[in-house]
């Protein structure tokens, strides 16, 4: 996966990410619709952003191993999803008419599905124990792949920092198995009333 080209499953987890951050964060949620109004990042409407000194390179790093990641899984999961929490009805509806009191009903009972099927399929843990706003020190060879450092990232461990946000791993898949026949790509079944 590249940032130009995220698989199947990196843009699911962009667009799940995406959605409840723009829910929860009106600074966020101004940010992309900058963003979608063309504007670069750090810009606001009338202003140009303040230039930073550039950051030195970082040093090559051996092009890592891709590996082709099954659909299967990640159809199976927007299907559960679309059962429990009418997910892709809420995403694919078009909001624009709707007041915002509406739309925060609707995004509870769609939260609240999420939630649930999240939590009985998946066992879900933070990365980091500390609570948010917490001091660490990251010594050399921290685990990159579990923590993201943002700001001011220049030199080389140990980094001191504050955790803005604990992460999160799965520590347990429990999705339900499937029969041979089962097709994946019909995440929701249309639906004829007799």
């Amino acid at each position: 996966m590249t940032d130009s080209n995220p698989s199947f499953l990196g843009r699911i987890s962009l667009a799940v990410g995406t959605f409840f951050s723009i829910l929860g964060d009106g600074e966020f949620a101004a940010g992309v619709l900058r963003l979608r109004r063309g504007e670069t990042l750090g810009e606001t409407a009338g202003a140009s952003a303040p230039t930073q000194a550039p950051t030195p390179a970082p040093a090559p790093q051996p092009a890592p191993t891709l590996k082709e990641a099954s659909p299967d899984a990640a159809l199976q999961l927007l299907g559960l999803l679309q059962r429990d929490a009418r997910f892709i009805d809420f995403v694919e509806e078009d909001i624009k008419n709707y007041s915002d009191a509406d739309i925060g009903a609707a995004a509870r009972l769609v939260h609240d599905g999420c939630r649930a099927t999240l939590r009985e399929h998946f066992t879900i843990r933070p990365v980091r124990d500390e609570a948010e706003g917490a001091r660490v020190t990251l010594v050399e060879g921290f685990d990159a792949s579990s923590i993201r450092l943002t700001g001011n990232v220049v030199g080389k461990a140990p980094f001191n920092g504050s955790i803005s946000h604990r992460g999160w791993r799965v520590d347990e898949v429990r999705l339900p198995k499937v029969a041979e026949s089962h097709n994946a790509k019909v995440i929701a079944p249309a639906e004829v009333e007799l």
